[in-house]
């Protein structure tokens, strides 16, 4: 099968979506498959094999902190070039218009998956007006699809109470060898706690965003002094986040990969995820994998994957001093805190790559498999008959 990927976002940026985007080419390629990806030109031209049609970009205003691909014809020559079975818009907002665009006018089978809630973005950034336009942008834009995909069933409902058809879930992944308890380092930890390695170490992986709500965390520096915090990732809110943990025992490391992510879950007391706009939280699984505890603002997503009392703890976001609470009553009591890393991890190795990449062939399969059905329905009878 040929496969085109239209996606707003790619290597060598760093956040969930990337990664589910490589696990899944990964993946294609092993099968067999011939995969094309079509992003933001950011210096990479190929990928296990997959080539890249670089589309330039440029930052945004509302989001200086990232380039995006904007809607170009460039698009269609590289559909036109590659001639895919299939095309699956990933995200489509900017680039993503023309590739819904383009996969309409050249009649190919058509997914688009949904993975950024950007219209509950628009509070974060003082923008609430905008939220019923850009629901109608993406539910228009999605709409087009034969096929929508989502990664949690929370948002899937959601999808659906805002007339988002053929909706369906695509379910999450992780690759429990990447990450365990054996990547623990003290190296790492020292770095992490900036020396002091005896206090307790709470750790944040993600897109540094207003709506993340990272803010929040510094209650629970300010609740004791036992408490430190490490923050991987970047992004737009970084500058602005240092100010707010100036004086606080908070280490800002930028973006990790590979092996020294592993090593910074493993060496980490407690996960701590106060946000309540993602689609999934995909490190949630990661950090679970790793067999450390979560401490998750409760929302759809989380509650998907964080059983609370079990893998992690769930406190309300908007319960001032939640948090704190929550991260007490795991730092306080070592036995409850070992029990749920335990939980954790083995929840964790329950899962894969192969199962959501091969849930995704199936849609893919589907979807080709109606379109041919269209095309059969729409043959004059006398085609049909071979006079």
């Amino acid at each position: 099968m040929k496969i085109a990927l239209v996606t707003e976002t790619f290597l060598p940026s760093t956040d969930g979506i990337v990664t589910r985007l490589c696990a899944t080419i990964d993946w294609l390629r092993q099968q067999g498959h011939s995969v094309r990806i079509i992003a933001p030109d950011l210096g990479v031209a190929e990928y296990a094999g997959a080539a890249i049609v670089g589309i330039p970009a440029r930052t945004f205003l509302l989001y200086r902190g990232k380039k995006f691909a904007f809607p170009s014809r460039k698009v269609k020559s590289a559909l036109q070039q590659f001639q895919p079975d299939l095309v699956h818009v990933v995200n489509p907002a900017f680039l993503g218009v023309s590739g819904i665009y383009y996969s309409r006018i050249l009649r190919l089978p058509l997914v688009a998956s949904y993975h950024t809630q950007i219209p509950h973005y628009a509070d974060y950034y003082h923008l609430p007006f905008l939220k019923p336009a850009l629901w109608w942008f993406f539910r228009t834009l999605h709409n087009r699809a034969d096929l929508n995909l989502c990664t949690s069933l929370s948002v899937q409902k959601e999808l659906q109470g805002r007339r988002f058809r053929n909706v369906r879930l695509w379910n999450r992944g992780v690759d429990p060898r990447q990450f365990g308890p054996q990547y623990r380092n003290e190296i790492m930890r020292k770095m992490l706690t900036n020396g002091r390695s005896d206090k307790t170490l709470l750790l944040y992986v993600g897109r540094l965003a207003p709506e993340k709500n990272i803010e929040m965390l510094r209650e629970v520096l300010a609740a004791s002094a036992d408490y430190c915090l490490a923050i991987v990732g970047d992004g737009p809110h970084r500058a602005r986040l240092e100010k707010h943990f100036q004086g606080t025992s908070t280490v800002f490391t930028g973006f990790m990969h590979g092996e020294k992510l592993a090593q910074a879950y493993a060496s980490s007391d407690l996960f701590v995820f106060p946000s309540v706009t993602e689609t999934l939280g995909l490190v949630i699984l990661e950090a679970m994998a790793s067999g450390l505890p979560v401490i998750a603002a409760r929302s759809g997503p989380t509650e998907e994957q964080v059983r609370d009392g079990v893998t992690g703890i769930l406190f309300d976001a908007e319960d001032r001093g939640g948090m704190t609470k929550a991260v007490k009553s795991l730092s306080s009591d070592p036995e409850l805190k070992q029990k749920i890393s335990v939980q954790a991890r083995q929840h964790g190795c329950q899962f894969s790559w192969s199962g959501p990449s091969e849930q995704l062939l199936a849609y893919y399969k589907e979807v080709i498999h109606q379109a041919k059905e269209r095309m059969t329905a729409h043959v004059p009878q006398s085609e049909k008959s071979g006079r």
